[in-house]
């Protein structure tokens, strides 16, 4: 892997950070409305027209191979985002995003093999632990449970993401796992009956939270994707507590303790690690 593709598959995955998280803090603001279901059918849905309308795949020349890959991701996006917003809706959006981790920190796990990678993977599930409030009997163990499943599927959407990326376009990729996840969704969505509820208020907000929650991050995963690990990758999205804690900080008033601030320090420090290790991992490479 040549430097400069690192490098930019790296700030891909930040940009992608950022815009998830700030969409979340959108999307969290329409549960009154819309509640989980409906906000995320919104999300999907508006994303997956966008995405449709601007990198317009060819699925029709999709050979059975490129499908299932595609129908893989698609389901892992649906369920990954249907879940997510589950959970946020019942305990703060950096608690939830951390605990969501869980499932990128297990293939960082996986994908293991040298010592220093285990310390970084180490002091990511040292933060993880930290930021739970054991202490605290009225956090919401439902939306515990949730933001753990939601990690699970965080993780399919990793590996099968990076598969993907491999074999087709990721501009049509994702467009098309978008489309999937829309067909999976809307059954929800109906049975819910709250996206009947949309007003044109609403639906920019809802355009909004499509455009900075999953049309533009997910293009930048699947650039970064194609480019890193799914190691690397799985780590360096470590990032992704801090700045849902600061983004539920700033948009929606969410306070976490001097204690889950430390934690998201050190899922912090671990991602730094992970990616200037790598770093210096292709430089060896291009020199050789």
């Amino acid at each position: 892997m040549k430097l400069k593709h690192a490098n930019l598959a790296v700030t891909a995955a930040l940009l992608s950070m950022v815009c998830v998280q700030g969409g979340a803090s959108i999307a969290k603001q329409l549960f009154p409305a819309l509640g989980p279901i409906g906000t995320s059918t919104l999300r999907i849905g508006l994303s997956a027209i966008l995405l449709l309308l601007i990198n317009r795949p060819p699925i029709f020349s999709f050979n059975k191979k490129q499908w299932l890959y595609c129908a893989i991701y698609g389901l892992g996006i649906a369920a990954m985002n249907l879940i997510f917003y589950m959970a946020i809706q019942r305990i703060p959006l950096g608690l939830g995003v951390t605990i969501e981790f869980i499932g990128p920190l297990f293939l960082a796990f996986a994908f293991s093999r040298k010592w220093l990678d285990v310390i970084w993977a180490l002091l990511a599930c040292l933060g993880i632990l930290l930021i739970v409030p054991w202490q605290n009997n009225s956090i919401d163990i439902i939306g515990l449970v949730l933001a753990f499943v939601a990690g699970t599927f965080w993780a399919v959407y990793i590996v099968v993401g990076g598969k993907v990326s491999k074999i087709m376009d990721g501009r049509h990729a994702v467009s098309t796992g978008m489309l999937i996840a829309t067909f999976f969704i809307v059954p929800f969505a109906i049975w819910d009956g709250a996206i009947m509820d949309v007003t044109p208020s609403l639906f920019l907000k809802g355009l909004g939270v499509a455009i900075f929650s999953s049309a533009l991050p997910f293009s930048l995963d699947m650039f970064a994707l194609g480019r890193l690990p799914a190691k690397t990758f799985s780590i360096l999205t470590s990032l992704q507590p801090a700045f849902g804690a600061l983004s539920g900080l700033i948009f929606l008033g969410e306070f976490l303790t001097g204690m889950q601030w430390a934690s998201v320090a050190c899922v912090v420090l671990a991602s730094i690690g992970t990616t200037v290790f790598n770093k210096e991992e292709s430089v060896k490479a291009e020199v050789n």
